[in-house]
């Protein structure tokens, strides 16, 4: 049976951050200017006073696409993408990630409070920018209380590609996540074919690893 999403978790507190993850880090020249104070994972769900109209306002602007389509129907497979439906970033359609199928897939967790997403969004914007090739590209906003500020990183990553978001943290226990970032490489049939756990170096090295897992060239 499709899982939908969790109720609001009251805290959201990360306990243990992956060494390579998120954490404490400084920023190199040319990475995403800071937006804030905030640099670590929020304490508590703070609800965000922004309207959902606002949001999406917001969204346009950024000019970050609308969210896939997902086949509710399809049966979940084995070692792929789990059976939960997440929200579009910013408002849209809802994506049943086990129902994305069809083409080889990047899917990229990050959070605007985290440094080491902010270090390597230079990287995954050249990617799909000059991607020609069939790898769609997913972004997933995770354990984020402050969408509008999401939102925002994004539109100065110049991120254009579609954008969920997992506010309820549904997947640290669906997909390990022990913090962002972390990045999927799915094949076409759903499978997950590698994990990178921690920031990209550089775009080649996305491209390598693209190549290798999916057997595309972005």
């Amino acid at each position: 049976m499709m899982r939908v999403r969790r109720p609001v978790i009251a805290a959201v507190a990360i306990a243990a951050l992956a060494l390579t993850g998120c954490g404490a880090q400084a920023m190199p020249s040319g990475s995403v200017p800071s937006m804030g104070p905030s640099m670590g994972p929020p304490s508590e769900v703070v609800p965000s006073p922004e309207s959902t109209a606002s949001l999406a306002a917001m969204k346009k602007a950024a000019g970050i696409a609308d969210c896939p389509k997902s086949d509710p129907d399809v049966a979940a497979v084995p070692s792929g993408l789990p059976d939960v439906v997440l929200p579009c970033l910013g408002g849209g359609r809802e994506v049943r990630l086990a129902g994305l199928r069809g083409k080889p897939m990047m899917i990229n967790v990050w959070a605007q409070w985290c440094g080491p997403c902010r270090e390597e969004a230079p990287y995954l914007t050249e990617v799909a920018t000059t991607n020609k090739s069939e790898l769609m590209i997913l972004g997933i906003d995770h354990a984020d209380p402050q969408p509008a500020l999401a939102i925002e990183f994004a539109h100065l990553s110049s991120w254009k590609y579609p954008q969920l978001a997992d506010p309820d943290v549904v997947l640290r226990a669906e997909l390990q996540i022990t913090g962002p970032p972390q990045t999927f490489f799915v094949r076409p049939d759903g499978t997950i074919a590698y994990r990178h756990a921690g920031p990209f170096k550089s775009a080649d090295e996305i491209r390598a690893l693209a190549r290798e897992h999916l057997g595309v060239s972005p």
